[in-house]
């Protein structure tokens, strides 16, 4: 998912005063920081499962690179990044450790930046299916549980976690297909442009990272994908309602 080609040590210095600073903040607010143990759930399958997905469609295309590597594994200390996993949680905005695959080894029967298209795309599709899920499970326990459970300390607790799990996962979706390099969108787009703006988009793709990390440290990126967030997860929850 996330693969920088440039030194990372000024990147992580900049993580890191993100981080400092929204642990202050959290210090000051018990609210909030109870929130984020809340999300801590959420961010643990969000990643693993979206890790997991991608080597696992490079696998089922023929690339056996994630396997030999362990990644074909739903622990979730085989792909967690510390740096990514702490942006997810402290600033909603993270990645999991990259699955490396190797495009020449896909199946002949389809191109390799198909392949590729293909394998980028399974991470943000496994998140949505899992808020889906989530989403599902969310609905049985409110109708079935009991007014008891819900309004007890444990029961408000599961909901809320239930809750933080579809929102972090509609949120590391969305985020990912952002199409702009390293995220899986760039990828995913590449087979729908035409050649002229396919090669533009090759040879120009570290200004194109440049781009997004502007966006991203200055949080114009959350700012404008939020709405999109928030709609999706208010639609699947609806759906998920009407289903049940």
């Amino acid at each position: 998912m996330f693969n920088f080609s440039y030194d990372k040590r000024v990147l992580y210095i900049i993580i890191a005063i993100l981080v400092a600073i929204s642990l202050t903040n959290l210090i000051a607010s018990p609210t909030e920081l109870f929130k984020i143990l809340l999300g801590l759930p959420g961010v643990l399958i969000a990643i693993t499962f979206h890790e997991f997905a991608h080597g696992f469609v490079a696998y089922k295309l023929g690339d056996n690179t994630a396997k030999l590597e362990g990644r074909l594994s739903l622990n979730p200390f085989a792909h967690l990044d510390p740096i990514g996993t702490l942006m997810l949680v402290f600033l909603g905005i993270g990645w999991g450790k990259p699955v490396h695959v190797n495009p020449s080894n896909y199946t002949r029967k389809i191109s390799m930046e198909k392949g590729e298209a293909i394998v980028s795309a399974a991470g943000p599709i496994i998140n949505i299916i899992l808020a889906f899920v989530f989403g599902i499970i969310y609905w049985l326990v409110y109708k079935f549980a009991g007014e008891a459970f819900l309004s007890s300390t444990v029961g408000i607790i599961i909901m809320l976690m239930i809750q933080s799990t579809i929102v972090t996962n509609v949120g590391l979706g969305i985020f990912n297909l952002i199409p702009l390099p390293p995220l899986d969108g760039s990828k995913v787009i590449m087979p729908f442009l035409p050649y002229k703006a396919k090669q533009f988009f090759i040879n120009n793709e570290q200004i194109f990272y440049l781009v997004f990390i502007v966006l991203w440290i200055s949080g114009l990126a959350g700012r404008i994908i939020s709405p999109a967030i928030s709609w999706l997860a208010s639609g699947i929850m609806n759906i998920c309602s009407l289903i049940l």
